[in-house]
């Protein structure tokens, strides 16, 4: 392993067949199944570190999600095999890097599906609203840590600053026209049951993630009217934890649309309807990609979204600058070193 060496080990996989009930209606795996695939290795991986000395017990909490690419359709019948790996350590956090391969057991052909980073908080089993310190990890490369550090820095930044970004609410139209913000906008009103949390009465990061997922893709398919498929997600934040009893609402909204993919929005507002002391509150936040496909499985040519408000034309230039940066940096990895 070429990773920092601990005590305890450091990188894990976890293994599943794809059954037909993870299909989406393209025939695929759900892109919210394999995000909670993901974030089950990474909560298995992170806890069993922060627990690795002796101490407070812990259980460790999601955080944030760096932006995560779709590199290729998974189908039923394959096999997932998630590699998880505890890349770097700060005094409160601890970053993950998960792969996920998909291998054909007729053929044994594998490939790489998923790549992702996601960033995990210990919380005190006594007391969960207590953050407890990450035992270190040690590196076999001063480079490792620098770099490491650097990525632990800019999350830090952009949390702070996504935090407050999302301040408003989706709100519903009457009769709107066809390509507009309004025309898509949808929305899922969840409550929250024990089998959507931890053993400690919070949700799982991967059941929310699944579930913005499913109202991002809801979404796609209404402004498109065609099979839709995950293409990347933009690092979901999670801003506060939701516990059992919560009703939540995950709302999605279209932003930008370029000539092949759709920017989509997703907002999870927390309602504590058993708890008369805490208000509504935004617990969850990220910007999912979408590409249209034919039947045949092509890329197709996406409806030109129409923004009608100030708010609207403000968030359509906000996500051109996402898409333009993200195009700009697949295209430098692209060119060839000297």
């Amino acid at each position: 392993m070429s990773g920092p060496a601990a005590e305890t080990p450091s990188a894990i996989q976890i293994c599943r067949i794809m059954r037909p009930d993870d299909a989406n209606v393209a025939g695929n795996v759900h892109g919210g199944t394999i995000l909670k695939m993901i974030e089950e290795a990474g909560a298995i991986i992170s806890t069993r570190h922060c627990n690795s000395q002796n101490g407070e017990r812990c259980v460790a909490a999601l955080a944030r999600v760096e932006r995560t690419d779709f590199l290729s359709p998974m189908c039923i019948g394959e096999v997932a095999h998630v590699s998880a790996e505890i890349t770097y350590t700060s005094k409160h956090s601890v970053e993950v890097q998960v792969n996920v391969m998909s291998e054909n057991i007729l053929t044994g052909t594998k490939k790489l599906t998923n790549k992702a980073t996601l960033w995990y908080v210990p919380l005190s089993l006594k007391n969960v609203d207590k953050v407890l310190e990450v035992p270190p990890v040690v590196y076999s490369r001063q480079e490792q840590e620098e770099e490491g550090r650097k990525r632990y820095e800019a999350q830090k930044l952009e949390r702070m600053e996504t935090k407050w970004r999302n301040g408003d609410i989706v709100q519903p139209a009457l009769n709107p026209e066809p390509n507009t913000v309004s025309y898509s906008q949808s929305s899922l009103i969840h409550l929250v049951g024990p089998s959507d949390c931890t053993l400690h009465g919070f949700v799982h990061g991967g059941v929310t993630m699944k579930l913005m997922d499913e109202v991002a893709g809801i979404v796609a398919a209404r402004h498109c009217k065609t099979n839709i498929v995950t293409a990347s997600v933009d690092a979901i934040n999670f801003h506060d934890k939701i516990r059992k009893g919560c009703v939540i609402t995950i709302s999605g909204r279209m932003t930008f649309t370029s000539n092949k993919s759709m920017e989509i929005e997703v907002l999870v507002d927390a309602d504590p309807v058993v708890d008369n002391s805490q208000k509504r509150y935004r617990a969850a936040s990220a910007f999912f990609t979408y590409v249209s496909l034919s039947q045949e499985g092509k890329s197709l040519p996406v409806p030109q979204l129409v923004p009608e408000t100030e708010d609207e034309k403000k968030r359509f230039e906000e996500g051109k600058g996402r898409y333009l940066q993200m195009k700009a940096k697949r295209q430098g990895r692209a060119e060839p070193q000297p």
